[in-house]
């Protein structure tokens, strides 16, 4: 059985970066959240420089420049994370333009390098014309190593929560991910989703239909909702999936080929007719990305050269700016074996 990681529920808070004021209001968030979590004095000064950059470009270079503030936890540490997303105008040399002294602006040109050194760890993918997606992290010590699944979810426009969760265990050698969409949206809808990742994280290890039963059961209590899980089994080769409901599960090929998988119609902890599990080729290198109703299939990763080598969240961020809708909650989990 898997622990409930600490503040696993918080999803962090989304800034729409368009002003210099609210720059400030984002380093400002990733300092109080570093000195709650207790980074040390320097490197909660690391952080500042880092906030402070990313969402200065948002405001210099960006179009509907949105950035994350959430903690993050690994090998028995927390720190803070921060996922700068913009929808253009990107950047055709990366390399170039995160060199000190590149700049389209005028101004000294050291963001994108001040970011790098500062960060314990940051990942950056970009294409013109579509924007960029920025992931960093600051932590405490010594970086643990990146993580093989990250999701982000944000919530319908105007709800202060989102109904939208997901969660990643690696449990007896079992590495499997859930993704919720609480049915509805507000209060409600957040309370089942949570639940859902409670007993998603106390449930004991097995397959992912077992694990979907006891969604089944243990969410009668609450309006319900759409959910999914999958685990990556590498040794064999395979995908283990079971969902009920509107959730979308995609496995995306090294080579550019993309397998849906299956989920059955009903809503967890109120109305199934059966729960099946499929199993589905999982070759090197290939992605597993799920979703809730609010992320559409449209978006179509070849338009996005090189984004399936990036970091989980980096792909999560891409997809969830490009195919989010804001009618909706919205979430997506990607994982990828190491």
């Amino acid at each position: 059985m898997a622990s409930i990681p600490e503040g696993l529920l918080d999803g962090g808070v989304w800034f729409r970066v368009e002003a210099a004021a609210t720059a400030s209001a984002v380093r400002r968030a990733a300092e109080r959240l570093a000195t709650e979590l207790g980074l040390p004095e320097r490197k909660i000064g690391d952080l500042s420089i880092v906030a402070a950059e990313a969402a200065g470009n948002l405001v210099k270079h960006a179009d509907q420049g949105v950035l994350l503030v959430r903690p993050v936890r690994a090998a028995g540490q927390a720190g803070v994370e921060l996922v700068a997303v913009d929808s253009g105008p990107g950047m055709a040399d990366l390399a170039r333009s995160v060199g000190d002294g590149h700049s389209t602006v005028g101004t000294l040109g050291i963001g994108l390098g001040a970011i790098v050194r500062q960060a314990g760890w940051c990942d950056l993918h970009s294409v013109p014309g579509k924007g960029t997606v920025l992931a960093a992290q600051v932590w405490p010590a010594d970086p643990p190593e990146p993580t093989w699944a990250a999701g982000l979810t944000r919530p319908l426009t105007g709800e202060p929560v989102s109904g939208d969760a997901f969660a990643v265990r690696e449990v007896d050698g079992r590495r499997q991910i859930l993704m919720c969409d609480g049915l509805g949206h507000g209060g409600l809808a957040a309370a089942a989703a949570t639940e859902a990742v409670r007993v998603f994280y106390e449930t004991p290890a097995g397959d992912p239909s077992a694990l979907v039963e006891a969604l089944h059961r243990r969410l009668n209590h609450t309006r319900g909702a759409a959910l999914a899980v999958a685990e990556l089994d590498g040794k064999a080769g395979l995908v283990r999936y079971a969902g009920l409901g509107n959730i979308a599960g995609t496995v995306l090929g090294p080579d550019g080929g993309r397998r849906g998988m299956v989920s059955l119609p009903g809503i967890a902890g109120h109305q199934r007719r059966q729960i099946r599990q499929y199993d589905y080729p999982l070759e090197p290198g290939a992605v597993v990305v799920m979703h809730s109703d609010g992320v559409v299939d449209r978006w179509n990763p070849a338009d996005y050269p090189g984004l399936l080598t990036h970091a989980p969240v980096v792909i999560a961020a891409t997809a969830l700016r490009d195919a989010g809708v804001r009618r909706d909650d919205a979430g997506v989990i990607v994982a990828r074996l190491p």
